[in-house]
């Protein structure tokens, strides 16, 4: 994916430490990278749509029509939930270890807290929690890079890519050309 600086902005952590909240670090070889605060952030919201689709009880079993661009039907039908479901945790159990996906089943999927994971788990908080944030911003990672459609951006995964839309820059407006303007009605 490309990242765009507004983009990395509004996914990245107001309070990160490591990038200020402008979602790019300087690496090692004074290049910029993505912030790990970045990838918790697609991680959350993919994470939230997925106890969406979850949760959903009028969607089931019923599939919907949808447009595609391939070359030999224009329509085809499409269960979405159920799929965005499926692929969540195709990917969630191909991406992590088995260590690893003991942690997020118990604290993601069967909704443990940290007290009963590091109890189930014979593990102390810090080591948990470092070890969440290691889940978090892998999946995230892996959620963007998917290919041929990766799971972020959401509404794309949703609602199919739309092209690439171009923004006219926006003109100064100075004192001139607003008394130019016409009014919308007639002032009395």
């Amino acid at each position: 994916m490309e990242w765009k600086q507004s983009d990395l902005v509004a996914l990245a952590m107001e309070t990160c430490a490591v990038c200020s909240g402008y979602g790019v670090k300087s690496s090692h070889n004074n290049s910029l990278t993505t912030c790990k605060c970045v990838y918790r952030g697609i991680f959350r919201i993919c994470y939230e749509r997925f106890k969406m689709s979850v949760q959903r009880k009028e969607s089931i079993g019923r599939p919907t029509l949808e447009h595609t661009s391939a070359v030999h039907t224009r329509l085809n039908w499409a269960r979405k939930h159920e799929e965005f479901v499926a692929d969540f945790l195709l990917v969630t159990k191909r991406t992590l270890n088995d260590s690893e996906y003991r942690i997020f089943n118990y604290h993601f999927l069967l909704g443990a807290d940290w007290k009963l994971c590091c109890r189930k788990l014979n593990m102390e908080k810090g080591i948990f929690f470092h070890a969440l944030y290691r889940i978090m911003v892998k999946l995230g990672r892996t959620f963007v890079d998917l290919e041929p459609y990766g799971l972020y951006p959401v509404h794309e995964y949703f609602h199919g890519a739309r092209g690439q839309v171009t923004v006219q820059p926006i003109r100064e407006l100075n004192d001139r050309s607003l008394s130019k303007k016409v009014p919308l009605r007639k002032v009395a």
